[in-house]
C-alpha cells in the first residue's frame, strides 16, 4: 500500500515537474521471465524505471542501501533485493534466478555503478549471465535527463533481446552478450 501511494505521488511529480516522457512501452512483455538492464548516471534511475512499468521490476541493488534508515525500508518494500558488489554475490545470483523462474523482471544496471560523466561505463557481465542462465529475454532501456531535480526526462525501451539457455559458460559468450546489450542502450539514447 505505502509503495503504490509512493509511486503515484512519483509519478505525479516526474509528469508535472520533470516533464517525462516513455517510449517503447509496445516493447515491454505483458508476461514472463525479463532481464530488465539499463544505463546508469543518477540516484533517480531505479525510481523512474520502477514508475514507467506497469509490471513490478525487482532491482538488484546495492547492499549499502539497506542500511539507510527509512530508504532501506522503502527499497526492500519496493521488491529490491541487495547484492554485495565487491565479491560473487551467490545469494543475490539465486534471489535473481528464482525470481526469473517465476516469470518476473528483474532489473539490474550492468555498469555496476553510477557514470558520473554521463558516458557509459563498461558492463560488468553479471545480466548476461542471468539471462543465459535463466532463458530471459534482456530488455534494453536507454535513461536520459535524469541527474538532478528540474529538466526533462526520458526513458525510451528497446525490443527484447532474444537468449536462450546457456549453451557454454565462456567468458567470452557473456562478454558479448554484455556489450551487444549494452549497444542497444546506446542506440536508444
Amino acid at each position: 500500500m505505502i509503495i503504490r501511494i509512493l509511486k503515484f505521488l512519483v509519478r505525479i511529480f516526474l509528469a508535472l515537474v520533470r516533464r517525462w516522457e516513455i517510449e517503447g512501452t509496445e516493447n515491454i512483455p505483458a508476461s514472463g521471465s525479463v532481464v530488465l538492464i539499463a544505463n546508469h548516471t543518477s540516484y533517480w534511475d531505479p525510481v523512474v524505471i520502477y514508475c514507467a512499468f506497469k509490471r513490478r521490476v525487482y532491482f538488484m541493488a546495492k547492499a549499502e542501501l539497506f542500511k539507510i534508515p527509512v530508504v532501506g525500508h522503502v527499497i526492500a518494500l519496493s521488491g529490491a533485493f541487495p547484492v554485495h558488489r565487491d565479491k560473487t554475490d551467490r545469494i543475490a545470483i539465486r534471489t535473481a534466478l528464482r525470481l526469473l523462474k517465476e516469470g518476473q523482471v528483474v532489473g539490474i544496471f550492468p555498469e555496476g555503478t553510477r557514470s558520473h560523466s554521463g558516458e557509459m561505463l563498461k558492463p560488468h557481465l553479471g545480466a548476461a549471465m542471468l539471462a543465459l542462465k535463466s532463458g530471459a529475454p534482456i530488455l534494453p532501456v536507454a535513461l536520459s535527463g535524469t541527474r538532478g531535480v528540474w529538466g526533462k526526462v526520458k526513458v525510451r525501451v528497446g525490443k527484447p533481446i532474444p537468449v536462450g539457455p546457456l549453451k557454454t559458460d565462456s567468458r567470452a559468450d557473456l562478454e558479448n552478450l554484455a556489450n551487444l546489450a549494452m549497444s542497444h542502450i546506446a542506440a536508444l539514447l
